[in-house]
């Protein structure tokens, strides 16, 4: 894939991020990923699985005022077993949405949310000038 393409389908899926953010909490896994939201204008409801809580007592939380939820975990090996720990504590009871993490751990060199605002900034430049994947490898 392409740097262009691959820019595409993250801005696409920032903006449909930013759209259902407007009722649909977001949970990260620290602050620096809920400064990075804020810093690409995602700024609903954030919330931070590290902030002293149990996961199952977060879950129910959720569970109990949200019919979904989208799930921003980091996309390295820790981010993947968070993710699943918190889809298994909500099963049946909020609908949880991961394609995000997904799109972006194809599509980025990065590995967690704090570093998209630096990637996104560096991609942009390499579309700007032309530049692909094949390119620079």
């Amino acid at each position: 894939m392409d740097y262009k393409a691959a820019l595409e389908e993250i801005e696409r899926a920032i903006e449909e991020i930013r759209e259902k953010n407007k009722e649909t909490p977001i949970i990260v896994e620290g602050e620096k990923d809920v400064k990075a939201l804020h810093s690409m204008d995602i700024k609903g409801v954030i919330i931070t699985v590290h902030r002293g809580m149990e996961i199952a007592n977060l879950c129910d939380y959720i569970a109990a005022n949200y019919k979904e939820v989208i799930i921003l975990t980091d996309w390295d090996r820790k981010g993947w077993q968070l993710c699943r720990k918190i889809e298994r504590n909500l099963k049946g009871r909020t609908k949880c949405i991961t394609e995000y993490r997904l799109i972006f751990a194809k599509n980025s060199m990065v590995k967690d949310i704090e570093s998209m605002p630096t990637f996104l900034k560096n991609l942009r430049r390499r579309v700007k000038r032309g530049k692909n994947f094949s390119n620079d490898f």
